[in-house]
Order: C-alpha cells, then structure tokens, then sequence
C-alpha cells in the first residue's frame, strides 16, 4: 500500500483551514476552551452551520470536545495551531503593509 505523499497532507490540513468560520473557531480557542454557547456568540453564525464547522476541525484532529451535562465544550489539541495563525497573521501583516507601500507610491506618482 502506498503512503499519501506529505505535501498532499499539508494540502488536505490547509483545505481544512480554508474556511473563514474554521480560522475565526481557532482563533477564539486560542485563548482557552470555549463552550458551544460562547463560539456561537462570537461567531455569529446559525448554530448549524457552527455544529459542521466544528465537526469539520474535530475530524480533522485539531479541536477536542468535552461534555458536561447538556453543555460541550471545545478546546485546541495542538497549541501550535495558535502559533500557525500568529505567523499567519504576521505574514499578512508584512504583505498588506507592502501593498499599502505601494499603493501609496502609485497614488503619488512613483
């Protein structure tokens, strides 16, 4: 049986993070466990679509859930997916502040 290639894996886990909904879950999960409740308040989404987006990052093995009484709980199973979305949000940081650079250069004549 033939093993799927690394980069196909990677492909597959930024697919899973394609999604504006997943990044914005595991950036609240970044500050600790947040109950169903709590996503769905910050989120801003139907509670439905919340429940797939959710099931979606539980397969895929980045988030866990707990549950207690009639309330479950999410949490990261990696911390370094918060330090995936710091980097990320560096990057982006580096390459809008480039793009206003030149922007601004275009708008002046440069």
């Amino acid at each position: 049986m033939m093993s799927t290639p690394l980069y196909q894996l990677k492909a597959e886990f930024f697919k899973t993070l394609g999604h504006p909904v997943r990044i914005r879950i595991l950036e609240l999960l970044t500050d600790g466990p947040r109950s169903v409740s709590e996503l769905n308040e910050s989120v801003g989404i139907e509670a439905s679509h919340l429940s797939q987006q959710l099931g979606v990052l539980k397969r895929s093995g980045l988030i866990d859930s707990t549950k207690s009484g009639s309330s479950v709980t999410y949490s990261l199973l990696h911390p370094e997916v918060a330090e995936l979305l710091a980097v990320a949000r560096r990057i982006l940081t580096e390459v809008l502040t480039d793009s206003a650079k030149l922007l601004e250069d275009l708008n002046n004549g440069q």
